[in-house]
């Protein structure tokens, strides 16, 4: 057996009680808070569950649930039992769940009652279900049913504790799979280098827990300090999480652009209607448009950390940091990480130049299940490869050009979509904005947006020549786009990506 004792429910979990830390709220839910103690409590009757159940060390389960304290109990109950949780995306269609309840073999699904029906189905002849609800069969009081105490299984610091399934927006997803110690790395080297998060820190994140972006930011950074969590069962609506900031003034906010950018668009929405108490707000998902890291600065009054992280990555590796805010960048390597841009030949490119980004760092998944193609195609030996497009300034801040897959070449010139998106946003009357490449009446490539408006605002091909020209005065003037075509909404995967593939026939 490789590696050493190591079990990431003791660590990240029970240090809390070690340190004295059992009176302190550890989740608030929509039921209510659970302190440290009363979580360990959980996370205990959640393993002996899961061991009741007949489930074996190394074999998974499925979390199809919404945010709760229960979910997160499921989560870390398996880990300290040896057993490997999978948590999944819970708006996923029934042809997503049937595909992943194979893949896993899990030996239960613990399933949130809306979900039931799309989930059932799927199950085989020794999985289980157990609806995540209440009832004499029901999670909750099967809980209550289990001991509170619990044995360590004799896990190690090299074995896998979880599985996150990739977005799969070009594809299946992806089942990556990540070691017991992934987990307390992103805490040190993210949560407590970069953000600072301290005990006294109450962190609210409008990405889910199944996310591992909302993973770390809802359960790893405040578990290790022993901050406050909180969480939110329904979707993350711009109305719903104005009033968690309002009701809980949490002092760490978690978003994606889109979200920070509907925000915004509600000119009521600021420090005074939300969190008085936010000292630093992040985000991840797709590049933090300049134009909206500096409105939210001066509405809101903290500053928002840009990012880039992976389900393969578990959390974010390149990020801006307080006192080194650079919007328009996705600032420098998170400390403990190496990046590196490279050519198709695997070549490191000229500062400058644009390239593919790799990334090395402790907390890489260790490779995706049943899949050797796209894992030897994404993990080479120390390095993990992003698919994502960059170049790095003069001052060594990183600028985010596009997936490898969204790269315009227009008239022999590459144009980065996300360059272009940027510009666009700046304009007063946009709210978000895709473009991706497109053949004109002569069949050579040219930029085109989707262009998704503010309300209110009147869409006409005045608006569209204003659009162009506003992005002819910010960038090059051959990658403004030739055409503009006015949408209702944008297609996305449930992460919040924009899917630009779907966009390219259009």
């Amino acid at each position: 057996m490789s590696g050493v004792p190591y079990n990431a429910t003791v660590d990240l979990i029970e240090r809390n009680l070690r340190a004295g830390r059992g009176e302190r709220r550890a989740v608030i839910d929509d039921r209510g808070a659970t302190t440290y103690a009363q979580l360990a409590e959980k996370v205990n009757r959640a393993g002996n569950l899961l061991r009741s159940l007949g489930v074996l060390p190394e074999q998974r389960v499925l979390i199809v649930m919404h945010d709760s304290v229960e979910h997160v109990a499921l989560f870390w109950g398996a880990i300290k039992a040896g057993i490997v949780p999978v948590p999944v995306n819970t708006m996923l269609t029934a042809a997503d769940f049937e595909y992943m309840v194979a893949d896993s073999r899990a030996r239960v699904a613990f399933v949130s009652p809306a979900l039931v029906e799309k989930v059932q189905p799927s199950l085989r002849p020794g999985q289980q279900l157990v609806v995540a609800g209440p009832g004499p069969d029901g999670l909750e009081a099967r809980l209550a049913r289990a001991s509170i105490n619990l044995e360590p299984a004799e896990t190690n610091s090299d074995e896998v504790a979880f599985w996150l399934y990739s977005s799969g927006s070009t594809g299946k997803p992806k089942g990556a799979m990540h070691l017991q110690l992934d987990l307390v790395r992103t805490a040190q080297l993210y949560g407590e280098g970069v953000l600072g998060i301290r005990t006294d820190d109450i962190v609210f994140s409008a990405a889910k827990l199944f996310f591992a972006y909302g993973l770390g930011n809802s359960m790893t950074f405040p578990f290790a300090v022993g901050a406050t969590s909180v969480l939110i069962s329904e979707r993350p609506t711009p109305a719903a999480v104005m009033r968690l900031l309002r009701e809980q003034q949490p002092t760490i906010f978690f978003g994606v652009p889109t979200l920070y950018a509907t925000l915004l668009a509600e000119e009521k929405n600021s420090r005074e209607t939300s969190s008085q108490a936010l000292r630093i707000c992040v985000s991840a998902g797709e590049p933090l448009p300049r134009e909206v890291g500096e409105r939210w600065k001066a509405r809101f009054g903290a500053d928002i950390l840009d990012g880039l992280g992976s389900t393969e990555m578990l959390h974010i590796f390149l990020s801006l940091r307080e006192g080194e805010i650079r919007y328009g960048t996705t600032g420098k390597a998170v400390p403990g990480y190496e990046l590196a841009i490279v050519d198709e030949h695997d070549r490191p490119v000229p500062q400058g130049d644009l390239g593919e980004l790799r990334v090395s760092g402790p907390s890489s998944a260790i490779g995706y299940w049943n899949n050797r193609a796209k894992s030897l195609a994404t993990f080479r030996g120390a390095w993990t490869y992003t698919g994502d497009k960059y170049r790095q300034d003069a001052d060594g801040y990183y600028v985010y050009c596009g997936r490898s897959d969204d790269m315009i070449k227009a008239g022999g010139i590459w144009v980065s979509p996300a360059e272009v998106e940027s510009a666009l946003i700046g304009h007063d009357s946009v709210l978000e904005a895709a473009v991706v490449g497109q053949e004109d009446e002569h069949g050579l490539m040219k930029p085109k947006a989707y262009v998704v408006c503010k309300p209110g605002v009147t869409t006409n091909a005045a608006l569209s020549e204003e659009l162009q020209q506003f992005v002819k005065g910010r960038l090059a003037p051959f990658k403004y786009p030739r055409s503009i075509e006015f949408v209702e909404s944008l297609p996305k995967t449930a992460t919040g990506k924009i899917q630009r593939f779907k966009l390219r026939g259009g």
